[in-house]
């Protein structure tokens, strides 16, 4: 959880939001002493924490929207051992 005195979340409120946005919370405090607490808005679909850490570190980047509709239309990538499919099995068995 990020900590952030109020003079300083004033001066840097667009940077403590988008942080938000990605899931993380911030402390807000006034002299050292907690005074508020900044939580992002749970939506209806579930992320984890496991996302949102991937997501804080740079490797996901988690969708805001929905798919323009010439993304149904573009060619899929070919698989043909069927590795993508296997690994997607495994993590089910695995329960991730």
């Amino acid at each position: 959880m990020k900590k952030a005195a109020v003079a300083e979340l004033k001066a840097s409120l667009s940077d403590y939001l988008a942080k938000v946005k990605a899931g993380e919370e911030v402390l807000v405090t006034d002299r050292g002493t907690p005074i508020a607490k900044i939580v992002p808005i749970r939506t209806h679909r579930a992320m984890t924490e496991h996302m949102r850490k991937l997501e804080r570190e740079g490797l996901v980047v988690i969708g805001r929207g929905r798919f323009p509709k010439e993304f149904w239309s573009l060619p899929r990538p070919s698989d043909p051992e069927g590795s993508v499919l296997a690994a997607l099995l495994e993590e089910r068995r695995e329960g991730r």
